[in-house]
């Protein structure tokens, strides 16, 4: 006796569920491969400043973390103020990034541990030395992409994931006078924190001729 028609079409509808739930769930495998494994994106660091140099005065000018960090939180706050994505910065016996990341339609804690290195230019690089995102097993270049595509960072600030670093362009920051500065010492554990402050001549007005 055959099978009456309405229960094989029960049988095929639920088939056809079945197989298309598992494709689905084939296609959500794939994508997260695809997202944690594909390379990430070469990122360009300026070369050290090779202008010349204006003739003018050099002064150094010693600091402490408690004062750097409340510096450097105040003009990150004034950066994020339209911005729905919210990091900071603490400076500790390293540099600690703390924020949030968005991760599969949802949000995740940053935390981020930064060894910084002084450059010859006055400039910083600060080298990876932990990283997470909540719970989220990711590769560390994965999460560093999520941060340069979702923090918003000043011009001079660049991520770099491929050598799991963040560039900070000192001398590039936009000043409203004409000095220029550059970190001549960086030593988080011993609290040693100095800035090489450069002032040129013009910008007080003088003439270098008239020095002489």
């Amino acid at each position: 006796m055959s099978e009456p028609r309405k229960n094989r079409q029960s049988r095929y509808k639920w088939k056809r569920l079945f197989y298309g739930l598992l494709s689905l769930n084939v296609l959500i495998v794939i994508m997260l491969i695809l997202f944690i494994f594909w390379p990430v994106s070469d990122t360009a660091v300026p070369e050290p400043d090779s202008k010349n140099a204006q003739e003018g005065s050099e002064f150094i000018v010693r600091t402490t973390k408690q004062n750097l960090n409340d510096l450097v939180n105040a003009y990150i706050d004034k950066l994020l103020n339209d911005s729905k994505h919210h990091y900071r910065v603490s400076l500790e016996d390293d540099v600690h990034l703390i924020g949030e990341l968005p991760v599969f339609s949802t949000t995740v804690p940053l935390s981020v541990h930064l060894e910084p290195i002084v450059q010859d230019d006055g400039n910083v690089v600060l080298k990876q030395k932990s990283i997470s995102v909540g719970l989220l097993e990711l590769p560390n270049r994965k999460i560093m992409e999520y941060m340069k595509k979702y923090l918003p960072m000043p011009d001079w600030v660049i991520i770099d994931p491929k050598n799991e670093e963040i560039y900070v362009a000192v001398k590039d920051m936009e000043i409203k006078s004409n000095f220029q500065v550059s970190i001549d010492r960086f030593d988080l554990e011993a609290n040693d924190i100095a800035f090489k402050i450069e002032i040129p001549y013009e910008t007080l007005g003088i003439e270098l001729a008239k020095l002489y």
